[in-house]
């Protein structure tokens, strides 16, 4: 099932439809501006048919690919869909350059069949900025959880997408190939909370939240866990 919400100023400038995709159920977003109806795809990790008939159902013009980061769930159908739509990968940052290369054979470790290595038509760097219609997102270097991963901010919607760098209630895996605990940390603590308690984002797994929220609450930031 497609799980849609709309992630929205009062102004309601952007919506989103977030597409749980792969066996790990990541969450590829589809966002679009409201008033171009322009629209990026966001970690299209498979399930390529049903990305597609998200979009129809949006009735929304594709125009762009963004990657957080290298991992197979997030990456895995995105050189399909980039041929399907015959539109742009932006990201992730050089760093992932190694995921990117060996999406084929990650693919073969989870059983996921039919996923091809590629590269990012752009790769992206701490300043940077992406855009969609006329949404404009910085982009954040935040690595940790894999070596190049990404965060797309909106600071007039006080809205970020986070990849797996942040969660509700948790933070990014770092046990695997890239992964770092203290540069996770300081990603977190020194990028992305500073940018605000209100700031609203949508990560690769489950639900969102808030930076203050988290903050607040979540073991790994509030001094309940390391």
């Amino acid at each position: 099932m497609t799980d849609t919400t709309e992630e929205a100023t009062a102004q309601a400038k952007a919506g989103a439809m977030i597409i749980p995709v792969s066996p790990f159920e990541q969450n590829c977003t589809l966002l679009w501006c409201t008033k171009t109806r322009k629209a990026v795809v966001i970690d299209p990790g498979g399930d390529v048919p049903k990305i597609l008939a998200a979009i129809k159902q949006a009735d929304v013009t594709v125009d762009q690919i963004w990657i957080t980061h290298g991992h197979i769930d997030h990456v895995g159908g995105a050189a399909e869909l980039r041929d399907a739509l015959k539109v742009p990968i932006e990201g992730p940052h050089l760093a992932d350059k190694y995921l990117l290369d060996r999406v084929v054979e990650s693919g073969r470790n989870f059983g996921m069949a039919g996923v091809r290595n590629f590269a990012p038509d752009r790769w992206l760097s701490e300043g940077d900025k992406v855009s969609v219609g006329e949404l404009s997102f910085d982009v954040y270097f935040c690595p940790g959880h894999s070596a190049g991963s990404v965060v797309f901010f909106n600071k007039d919607m006080r809205f970020a997408i986070v990849g797996d760098v942040l969660f509700n209630g948790s933070v990014g895996r770092t046990d695997l190939p890239g992964g770092d605990h203290a540069a996770l940390m300081r990603s977190i603590k020194d990028k992305l909370l500073p940018l605000g308690d209100d700031i609203g984002f949508i990560c690769g797994h489950g639900p969102g939240s808030s930076f203050g929220h988290e903050r607040k609450t979540n073991p790994f930031l509030n001094g309940a866990m390391g």
